[in-house]
């Protein structure tokens, strides 16, 4: 997309200079506007044409039967799937009686900016209908991140050369038709007609429409307000039924007038709430956006954003096209999370319906890192619905014969649904993940109110499924078999190095976390038996290591299968999982995506450098990357072992993943894990940022095509700007407490108002890595063609 002429590269939007039909659906993703709690997809103001209508509320879904050829004890037999609700983007527009569609008449100049700064969505057009009136159209919509229920559309209409009839028509829509869904396995089920009308309303110039959905028994309200001004006279009239609520705004415009209507919009949702209260629910979030108005919201959503980059920018000189990428990326990843408040972070956040609107370990490993160091409120609010989810988990566990939690493999309201047990039930590793992401956020913030709320809990059933999942073996060694780690491609295995390494660190983190807070530990049934239990588990912990190649294994056995038929298998063969049978991959040393070179990533302290060097290279040529997942940890850890050529291709894929449709689908939603991941590269790769307990540690080295590169990031209150050139690095603390900072090794103070500035040593380049044949790391924009992907997760 983004390499075509009419995407603008420009620091701080996404300007998209003239409309093509043939991109609309991944347009739509790209000027998605949500704020975690409501989403609205960038369709064109009208409706239609259209690639994929999306209004979306986080945790609203649908459920539906999960067929199986067998049964099997343990499968989930429901699934979960995000649903399309009322929609109150629409505004339809008629020109003497001629709708504005850009599909006829003519479409004079069109132009959209997504502006990263104010967080609005600007569209200018001019069209001659086909009776040959002319005007020239204005709309500015946003989603609040104040005001978290509330949506907002500015849209004005002027007639340029004659006069002309307007009518406008603003609407709210419940189950809009929605196109077949795709043959690709992650798109969505479409799910036809899943709202049942419940109360209809329209008096003067507000709107009401509440729904509830058929089968996961949820009720939905939508609500607008509308402010109308325009030359006299100038008339409104409204009307509702069961799935349309429509106010109609008429008016006849001279050459250089205008006639304006300002919209706004409030949603609301509950599972238990009455049908008077979701009404009452959406209504008062309506009252409290008209106390402001139109330009109030808009004010608001800058100062919010100008709060957000001032701790959360990063800089790249050197390359335009990562500029704009990573600040897409970061507006993105905060979108997707700021107001989520104890609801998931779904994969593709609430800019699609991809992968049904599913949350996957995802969030905790990918996307939490980022707002930990940049919207910490959204991460505690992440991890605390991940808590609301416990008591599913622990059935889950249970119905598996496990202790503790076993948190689901993908999942919209806490409960499993997926119907691929080995890339589901035996992924266990997503039990890691979260906790990981709890103890990230409390070395990053010292909330200590969530520690004993929240984190300790998390901790203690996690360590209590690893305690129960695996076992000492007759010489004390502590195993865990048949589950599945990162890499899909190589399912139900013994001692996946990815999993132990972080259970390790789970179980390590909750005996801690239950000797400081001993009294929770006793609510929760914790013993000094159960932790030095723990403990023990991860004392003995095995870690596969092939001693003749001298490399850790994935998994125990790994480097002892066969090799893929890398050199027999075709550009268009990949993803291989739609093209070979998972009995084959999974018996060949072939890697989908980033496993052990992942643990090496988020489990660092245990290898050595050397170790690190020999892994990555083994790995390397193994890695198809058949995943959006990959390309960042694979360039982290490229950054570490000294391949910087390598690692700046790498960050490239994972920055236009969207803005390029590498992948092929973004039409179904952005990636947002891999967005987080464009962060990762550049403050974790290139700014060589590790947390290991009280400090941060940096060791930073830039490649040839970035000749500056600054990042402010916030840490226990503080708010630390780094700017890196290839030689020096300096370390700045505007204000707050004193901030020990380790320095490739070189551990100092940088105190409130100073700068502290150190040497970058050169970098001693190892020969370059083997990769697949066809599957060459995305080079200056470079990229194999690819056929759709069908994964089972992000």
């Amino acid at each position: 997309m983004i390499t075509d002429s009419m995407y603008a590269v420009e620091p701080w939007s996404l300007r998209e200079t003239e409309l093509s039909l043939d991109v609309l659906p991944q347009s739509e993703s790209v000027f998605a506007l949500s704020n975690g709690h409501v989403g609205w997809r960038g369709n064109l103001d009208e409706g239609e044409p259209h690639g994929l209508p999306g209004s979306y509320l986080n945790g609203v879904h649908e459920l539906h039967p999960l067929p199986y050829a067998e049964a099997g004890y343990g499968y989930p037999e429901s699934g979960q799937t995000v649903i399309n609700v009322t929609n109150g983007k629409i505004i339809r527009l008629l020109v003497d009686d001629e709708p504005f569609d850009v599909r006829y008449g003519q479409l004079r100049s069109h132009e959209r900016v997504l502006d990263l700064r104010s967080g609005l969505l600007h569209r200018t057009c001019e069209w001659t209908s086909p009776a040959g009136s002319t005007v020239r159209v204005r709309s500015t919509r946003l989603v609040s991140f104040t005001q978290r229920a509330v949506a907002a559309v500015s849209y004005e209409v002027e007639a340029v050369d004659t006069e002309v009839r307007i009518v406008i028509q603003s609407e709210l829509v419940a189950n809009e038709q929605l196109p077949d869904a795709a043959a690709d396995p992650r798109a969505s089920a479409a799910l036809e007609a899943s709202l049942q009308a419940e109360e209809t309303f329209a008096s003067g110039l507000r709107l009401r429409l509440v729904h509830s959905t058929r089968r996961s028994c949820l009720r939905v309200g939508a609500a607008a307000d509308h402010a109308v001004s325009g030359p006299e006279p100038t008339t409104t009239e409204c009307e509702s039924d069961d799935d349309i609520a429509r106010l109609t705004v008429t008016s006849v415009l001279s050459p250089g007038e205008s006639l304006r209507l300002d919209k706004l919009v409030a949603y609301g949702w509950s599972s238990t709430r009455s049908l008077p209260a979701v009404g009452d629910q959406v209504d008062a979030a309506l009252a409290g956006a008209a106390s402001v108005g139109w330009q109030g919201l808009a004010d608001e959503q800058r100062a919010y954003l100008d709060d957000f980059w001032k701790c959360a920018d990063v800089e790249v000189h050197g390359d335009e096209k990562i500029q704009q990428a990573v600040r897409f990326a970061l507006f993105h990843v905060l979108q997707a999370g700021a107001r989520a408040e104890q609801r998931g972070i779904a994969a593709k956040g609430l800019t699609g319906s991809g992968y049904d609107g599913h949350a996957f370990w995802d969030t905790e490993a990918f996307v939490l890192p980022l707002l930990t160091y940049t919207s910490p409120d959204a991460v505690s609010q992440a991890l605390r619905w991940r808590q609301s989810t416990l008591p599913a988990a622990r059935e889950r566990a249970e119905q598996l014969g496990l202790r503790g939690a076993a948190f689901p493999w993908r999942t919209i309201e806490g409960s499993e649904c997926s119907a691929y047990w080995p890339a589901g039930a035996a992924a266990f590793h997503v039990n890691a993940d979260i906790a990981d992401a709890a103890v990230g956020y409390l070395y990053a913030t010292q909330d200590a109110e969530f520690e004993r709320d929240c984190a300790v809990e998390l901790l203690v059933e996690t360590a209590r499924l690893w305690r129960s999942l695996g076992h000492h073996d007759h010489h004390g060694a502590f195993h865990i078999d048949g589950v599945t780690g990162p890499d899909e491609y190589s399912a139900v295995v013994d001692d996946n190095t990815y999993t132990n390494l972080m259970a390790r660190t789970n179980l390590l983190a909750a005996a801690d976390i239950v000797e400081r807070h001993a009294d929770r530990a006793a609510e929760l049934g914790v013993d000094d038996e159960e932790s030095a239990a723990w403990r023990d588990a991860a004392d003995a912990m095995n870690i596969p290591y092939n001693d003749e190649l001298r490399v850790h294994e994935q998994d125990a056995g790994f480097t002892g299968h066969q090799q893929w038929d890398f050199e027999n298998t075709r550009p268009d063969q990949y993803p291989l999982l739609l093209h070979f049978p998972y009995f084959d991959i999974y018996r060949k040393q072939v890697i989908k995506q980033a496993d052990l070179v992942l643990a090496m990533v988020k489990c660092g302290s245990y290898f050595d450098a050397d170790h690190k060097a020999r892994n990555f290279a083994y790995y390397e040529p193994l890695t198809v990357r058949d995943s959006s997942l990959s390309a960042c940890c694979q360039a982290v850890m490229a950054v570490e072992t000294g391949h910087m050529r390598l690692a700046y291709d790498y960050l490239t894929e994972a920055a236009q993943i969207d803005l390029e449709d590498l992948e092929h689908n973004t039409r179904d939603g952005l990636h947002i894990a891999s967005l987080a991941g464009t962060w990762m590269v550049l403050v974790g790769g290139f700014g060589g940022m590790r947390h290991y307990g009280d400090i941060l540690d940096f060791a930073p080295r830039l490649p040839e095509e970035i000749s500056r590169l600054a990042f402010t990031m916030q840490f226990r209150g503080r708010h630390l700007r780094v700017e890196i050139t290839p030689t020096n690095a300096t370390y700045t603390l505007p204000t707050g407490e004193p901030l020990q900072i380790r320095h490739y090794g070189d551990l100092f103070t940088v105190h409130g108002g100073d700068t502290e500035a150190r040497s970058i040593p050169a970098v001693v380049a190892p020969p370059a890595p083997n990769y697949p044949p066809g599957r060459r790391p995305n080079a200056a924009g470079h990229r194999q063609e690819r056929s759709l992907p069908g994964r089972l997760s992000p």
